[in-house]
Order: structure tokens, then C-alpha cells, then sequence
């Protein structure tokens, strides 16, 4: 059978800093690293034009227990470091099995990656170059969620791709709730209403403004990826009315 050719140019990928954890109870499983760049490079091969933002909750999640006492802006500024953290561990599991990555972060550190720069980061996209943005937004009080989609805006991502350990998007949490009904398809005021958490209500707007489609899928069941990048059905569409 012919292989299916990518449905989609340019994506950006958003992948929970939870989803490096593995089994773990944090830091970063190494197993799954690998396992996360076999995916990715299989569909940077397809020519699929890459770009991802990754959460830093494995390490330091600004909202979480060990943070309650500390400054909100203090505490964000650690996750976005957080996520600097993921992004070089992602950026050399990638590299390790051939494919030409950069790392472009909101915050200055120019000895560890590049500041990002817009037009910067949009060419190395067109020379094949697997683009990950750390840091966030470089701003507290905005999620990495709000960071990827407004790096998709800035690059004219066709589509958000949002790696999760579920399907989809549930009416109610499936790990807890047995009778929990998964949707298709659904748009942006939707899960605004229902509070169905797929991204918080910042990025979501921005999504809806520019018309830039969200898949909720899982990142854990193998192939998904590639799958979804050829025209398959898998997860949930998040779209306009």
C-alpha cells in the first residue's frame, strides 16, 4: 500500500513537560525520550516542518505543592527554566538519531540556545531543522499552553498538535470516570463552556482569533503521530463553528 503523504506542512507539537516523566514520580524518563524522537523523526522524514513546545511540570510546575509559598512571578520563572531544562534533553535525544535540531528560548542564555527571533526560527523550519521553543512566553503568569499557540501564530502553524496520555478530549476525566464520553469533534467556545481544560482560556482565544485547529491525541500509543500527520482520525478536533 502507497504511504499516505502529510495533510499538514508545518505543525507545532505541544507536549506536557508530565509526558517525559514515564512511570516516573518526576525528572525524565530516558526511555521515553527515545521513544518521543523515534515519533517525531519519523515524521520530520515524511518532510513535516516541526516546531514544539514543551511543559516543564516533571521538573517545577509553578502552581504546584512544593511552590505554594513562593512568589508566583518567582515561581514561573522557574518552570519556564523548567522547560529549558526538557527542551536540551529532547534537543540531543533528537540529534542522536539524526535529526538537526535548534533550541530558541524567550529568555536570553546565549550559551545554551538561541534567543528567538521570529524570521530566525521560521528558516530553520524551512531548512529542515526541528525547531523547540523554551521558556514559555518568556512572561509569568502565561502557560506554556498560551506559548505554543502563539509561537503557532508566529510561525503560521496549519495545526496545534497536542500530545496527551488520553485519546482525546472526555465530557469528564477517563482515568477517573469510566462513563466518560470522548469528542471528535468540538470548537473552541465549547470547551471554553464546559471547562473541558484541552488548553486554558488564553491560548484558546488566540487559537479561535487566527483559526488555528487543535488535535488533542495520545502521544503514548505508538505511531499516533504519523498517523495523525497522514489524514487519519485520531483524537479530538478542536476547530471554529
Amino acid at each position: 500500500m502507497t504511504p499516505r503523504k502529510p495533510v499538514y506542512k508545518r505543525i507545532l507539537l505541544k507536549v506536557s513537560g508530565e509526558g517525559l516523566m514515564g512511570r516516573q514520580g518526576y525528572g525524565i524518563d530516558r526511555r521515553m525520550l527515545i521513544e518521543y524522537s523515534r515519533e517525531i523523526s519519523d515524521v520530520h522524514r515524511m518532510g513535516v516542518e516541526i516546531a514544539i513546545v514543551l511543559g516543564g511540570g516533571n521538573i517545577f510546575r509553578g502552581v504546584s505543592e512544593a511552590a505554594k509559598d513562593i512568589d508566583r512571578v518567582s515561581a514561573d520563572y522557574m518552570g519556564m527554566l523548567a522547560t529549558v531544562i526538557n527542551s536540551l534533553a529532547l534537543q540531543n535525544a533528537l540529534e542522536s538519531v539524526g535529526v538537526f535540531t535548534r533550541v530558541m528560548t524567550a529568555i536570553e542564555m546565549h550559551e545554551v540556545a538561541e534567543p528567538y527571533i521570529r524570521r530566525r526560527a521560521i528558516r530553520h523550519l524551512e531548512k529542515g531543522r526541528i525547531v523547540i521553543f523554551a521558556a514559555g512566553t518568556g512572561n509569568p503568569y502565561f502557560t506554556t499552553d498560551t506559548a505554543a499557540a502563539l509561537r503557532a501564530v508566529e510561525i503560521r502553524a496549519e495545526v496545534i498538535l497536542k500530545a496527551t496520555r488520553v485519546d482525546g478530549v472526555f465530557s469528564a476525566d477517563p482515568l477517573k470516570n469510566p462513563d466518560a464520553r470522548m469528542f471528535r469533534e468540538i470548537t473552541y467556545m465549547e470547551t471554553i463552556r464546559k471547562r473541558l481544560k484541552v488548553m486554558d482560556s488564553t491560548a484558546l482565544s488566540m487559537c479561535m482569533d487566527n483559526d488555528i485547529p487543535i488535535v488533542v491525541f495520545n502521544f503514548m500509543k505508538r505511531g499516533n503521530l504519523k498517523k495523525l500527520v497522514s489524514g487519519h482520525r485520531i483524537g479530538t478536533l478542536v476547530r471554529g463553528d
